[in-house]
């Protein structure tokens, strides 16, 4: 068998998303116990950690990435202007992440405002919440959760990793430090939001588009 390591290595390096445990116990035909498929990964991270990639586990598996210190030199290679976070959608987000499972009726009484339906179904559009069941209650609301796509793409193993809270009720300041959103009061507002018995909540203003 060739070196164990140049194998993990290689596979991870040309692959196009994550690998989970069992894919990468494949490359050895079952032969490499889990355990020792870690100490080879972390061996791996250990000898890529002064370079530009970064060996990271993610809730999807294991994947090489660039490391977050050159992000300003590789966006000039693909100048994007950074995506928007209104105060609405860090706020929903938010709560959804740190206080998961919660029902949209939740959100409402957290944030004392009517949510808009597109708002949530262009977070579950981007793939980054789900239904994870229903709550036993009258009409049996929705049970909303972040998704493991949501984690893969803050670069997160678990939602263990999420900022820790400097207060209750900061959730959105935390998310937003994650996401790069510095001042959501000056973003632009990709989703409608209205004061709680005020406006339309299905409605949308004509230019309204997603982050």
């Amino acid at each position: 068998m060739l070196d164990a390591k140049r194998v993990l290595e290689a596979a991870l390096l040309c692959a196009d998303q994550p690998m989970q445990m069992r894919d990468l116990r494949t490359l050895f035909d079952e032969a490499l116990e889990e355990g020792q498929l870690r100490d080879l990964l972390d061996a791996i991270r250990a000898d890529w950690a002064e370079r530009g990639l970064q060996l990271t586990e993610v809730a999807s598996g294991w994947r090489f990435q660039s490391h977050p210190d050159l992000a300003r030199y590789l966006e000039k290679l693909h100048p994007e202007k950074p995506p928007r976070y209104s105060r609405a959608v860090l706020e929903t987000l938010a709560i959804i992440a740190y206080r998961q499972p919660v029902t949209r009726g939740d959100i409402e009484d957290i944030r004392g405002v009517t949510i808009n339906s597109q708002l949530l179904r262009q977070l579950e559009d981007r793939g980054w919440i789900e239904t994870v069941g229903h709550r036993e209650s009258v009409g049996r609301p929705a049970l909303l959760a972040t998704t493991r796509q949501f984690l893969d793409d803050l670069g997160l193993a678990s939602l263990k990793e999420l900022p820790a809270l400097s207060a209750p009720g900061h959730e959105s300041e935390a998310l937003g430090q994650l996401l790069g959103a510095e001042d959501a009061d000056s973003a632009e507002l990709p989703f409608a939001d209205a004061p709680a018995a005020q406006a339309d909540p299905e409605v949308l203003p004509a230019n309204d588009s997603p982050p």
